[in-house]
């Protein structure tokens, strides 16, 4: 699974007829070639603290940790996100207290093996690499006949608007709705963005509401 949000997929994919609507925020169906290269150096960096040895982790590696937080924190928001200093709307009083106090702090609060089982997790995502689809992506998504809402995030470096118009080119009853966010990644969980927690939850009500599809 590409992300926790994307659990609708993979069952609508294989059960079309046990789900009837669904809901994706900030997510794809398989990993990017972008994606796999944004992995590789987010493991890289979580392995080199001395506490990873022999494949594991045997210390808690609080280096690494810290490290790897600063490494999301450039991915998870956009550009625009650090130019306009939207930090400041979650409270934080500079941008060093942003990546200490929100990302080290996060990831320091992670068990850094789980961690590795993420990002393999994350790297193998591909709702067509199994037995019944034979990695056909296209028929994968083609199966799918749920009332489908796909919201991307406008600035999310991880998953493109671009990459879920593919996709919905392939989905019979799916809608794309990009996010208007400067928050990156983050538009798709915006506890601290009350603009884009209400589009959101307005589009997943009209979605819910919509007879016509």
């Amino acid at each position: 699974m590409v992300d926790g949000r994307l659990a609708g997929l993979p069952l609508a994919a294989h059960y079309p007829d046990k789900v009837r609507r669904l809901v994706v925020l900030c997510g794809a169906a398989k990993v990017s070639p972008h994606n796999q290269v944004f992995i590789d150096g987010a493991r890289a960096t979580l392995t080199t603290d001395p506490g990873f040895l022999n494949g594991t982790f045997v210390t808690r590696p609080e280096r690494g940790l810290r490290a790897m937080g600063r490494n999301y924190a450039a991915m998870a928001m956009s550009q625009t996100f650090y130019r306009e200093e939207l930090w400041r709307q979650a409270g934080f009083s500079s941008l060093e207290d942003f990546l200490v106090m929100s990302w080290e702090a996060n990831f320091l609060r992670r068990d850094a093996n789980n961690l590795l089982a993420h990002l393999w997790t994350w790297q193998h995502a591909n709702i067509a690499a199994n037995p019944v689809f034979n990695g056909d992506f296209h028929a994968a998504l083609r199966t799918i006949t749920a009332k489908a809402l796909i919201m991307p995030g406008e600035t999310d470096l991880y998953f493109q608007v671009e990459d879920n118009r593919l996709e919905v080119e392939h989905m019979p009853n799916a809608k794309l709705l990009p996010i208007p966010s400067a928050w990156g990644h983050r538009a798709g969980l915006p506890t601290g963005n009350l603009e884009d927690a209400r589009f959101i939850s307005e589009a997943i009500v009209a979605h819910l509401e919509d007879r016509t599809m």
